[in-house]
């Protein structure tokens, strides 16, 4: 079983590769507790869906160009965990950071934002007690952060972060874009020519 020190050796080392960017993790996923998994799963949906995979091992990428990875960081039970998550982000090639934290005190997206200033961090508050203390940052110490549980909009505006460098993002936002136009637009037309008793039971078939 891995100990945080073989977790922070393991940062370190592939922080030292000198990796070529374009085969590391374009998107790091943290989150304070394995229980934050189910709300977090929406960003890891939200990434797949605009064409990124998973990338579970550091020095055998995916064949895709863009890809995310994850990792269970504890800001009060591993800070020293947190802090190497943060520092090695950018040497690791992590362009965008997606922290979620549950809590009163989800201090894991404002603390790793700070360390890993200046790559951007998204933060998500996995409860809504958590929004005050997700948002809650200084002037000079910024942070983006989604409504409580939105980990999917997390995973949207990590992509959007990334398409003002790369055109092949911003052609997938913009196609996913579309594709939510034409859906509202097909139910405005159903619940129009339908009306409202004909939409409804064409929903319930």
């Amino acid at each position: 079983m891995s100990t945080v020190a073989d977790l922070i050796e393991r940062l370190e080392t592939e922080a030292a590769a000198g990796a070529d960017p374009e085969a590391t993790p374009d998107v790091g996923i943290i989150m304070g507790s394995d229980s934050d998994l189910p709300t977090m799963e929406g960003a890891y949906e939200a990434l797949s869906e605009l064409g990124f995979a998973e990338q579970t091992a550091f020095d055998d990428p995916p064949t895709d160009r863009f890809t995310f990875e994850s990792y269970v960081v504890s800001a009060h039970r591993t800070p020293d965990l947190m802090y190497a998550y943060a520092d090695t982000a950018d040497d690791r090639g992590i362009d965008v950071i997606i922290a979620g934290a549950g809590g009163k005190s989800a201090d894991l997206p404002n603390m790793t934002a700070s360390i890993a200033y200046p790559i951007p961090v998204v933060g998500v508050p996995v409860q809504e007690k958590s929004v005050d203390s997700v948002i809650g940052m200084p002037t000079g110490a910024p942070i983006v952060a989604v409504d409580a549980g939105k980990s999917f909009n997390a995973g949207l505006s990590a992509a959007q972060i990334l398409a003002r460098e790369h055109d092949e993002i911003e052609s997938r936002l913009r196609s996913f874009h579309e594709e939510l136009q034409a859906d509202v637009a097909g139910v405005s037309a159903d619940l129009h020519d339908l009306g409202r008793h004909g939409f409804r039971e064409k929903r319930d078939t």
